[in-house]
């Protein structure tokens, strides 16, 4: 897990929690509703305990996302850069959704078919008088449909790890808790700060850029290191690799001693090679007695 996806999370939780603040801020003033009778402690805790239970539903659906992507992509992903390359698509999609395009406006949708499906239950936590209620409305809510938290649990499954993944959503869900837990005219602020400065788009833009280095940017250092992507490749070819280098520098050492053995004549082959050559030297060489008894005989 990077820091990098860490921030990505907070900041698409945060910048991304005034579009869902309409859904959202219905169901904060539905629970602030149910507890007019509640002392003013008590209600703070009340409100801290369903924001923790809605924290909890978002990395349970994270672990899940995470389980998910390990089943199905993880053996895909030995060996090669698909983890890579599928991270930075899911990333250019997640801030593609962040700049307005409605990619996921279908999955809201069957989001919000099971999201009344959950009618009856949800009417039992009413009012939210007991911790135990409380708890449980924040656990539901974690399935509310919003394109932003399908796009969050799109980066889990990309992660293919589910600690991974319950970790991300959390903070996903940490990034979106200041929008819904402060008051009105603080919401109004932040609602404007956000808009006017365009941040929710700057955020998606920043999404977009960095998902296209991540996939590109690796890709071309790959190619201008000659195409060897070592960082892809497994222990066993690193090893296979070592392997068969050591095993060429062996026998490049083994023919260049064979070949200097073969251009150096051994001791005794020189001996031998060089005695005929002395023997004819000798044998052409005349003899001086046989010189001193011809010139007496001709005296």
């Amino acid at each position: 897990m990077t820091t990098a996806l860490l921030i990505a999370a907070l900041f698409m939780g945060f910048f991304g929690s005034p579009h869902c603040l309409g859904m959202c801020g219905g169901l904060v003033a539905a629970f602030s509703l149910s507890m007019k009778e509640v002392s003013p402690a008590k209600r703070r805790a009340l409100i801290a305990t369903y924001h923790i239970g809605r924290l909890l539903s978002y990395a349970s659906l994270g672990l899940i996302a995470g389980l998910l992507g390990t089943a199905v992509l993880q053996p895909l992903m030995v060996g090669n850069n698909i983890p890579r390359i599928l991270l930075g698509l899911v990333l250019v999609f997640v801030g593609m959704t962040m700049l307005g395009l409605p990619f996921l406006t279908k999955l809201e949708r069957f989001g919000m078919r099971f999201w009344q499906a959950l009618a009856p239950l949800r009417k039992k936590v009413f009012p939210l008088t007991t911790f135990p209620r409380a708890l449980t409305a924040g656990l539901l809510w974690g399935f509310l449909p919003c394109g932003l938290v399908y796009g969050a649990l799109l980066i889990a499954v990309v992660g293919h790890d589910p600690l991974t993944g319950a970790v991300l959503m959390f903070v996903f869900g940490l990034g979106t808790v200041p929008m819904l837990v402060a008051t009105h005219k603080t919401v109004g602020w932040m609602r404007n700060q956000i808009g006017r400065l365009r941040l929710r788009q700057l955020n998606g833009a920043i999404m977009v850029i960095s998902g296209l280095a991540v996939v590109v940017v690796p890709l071309a250092m790959t190619t201008m290191h000659g195409g060897h992507d070592m960082s892809s490749m497994s222990d066993s070819q690193m090893a296979d690799m070592s392997m068969h280098d050591g095993m060429d520098m062996h026998e490049g050492m083994d023919a260049t001693m064979d070949h200097s053995n073969h251009n150096m004549p051994a001791t005794a082959d020189a001996k031998q090679d060089m005695d005929p050559n002395m023997d004819h030297s000798m044998h052409d060489m005349p003899d001086d007695s046989m010189t001193h008894d011809h010139m007496n005989n001709e005296k």
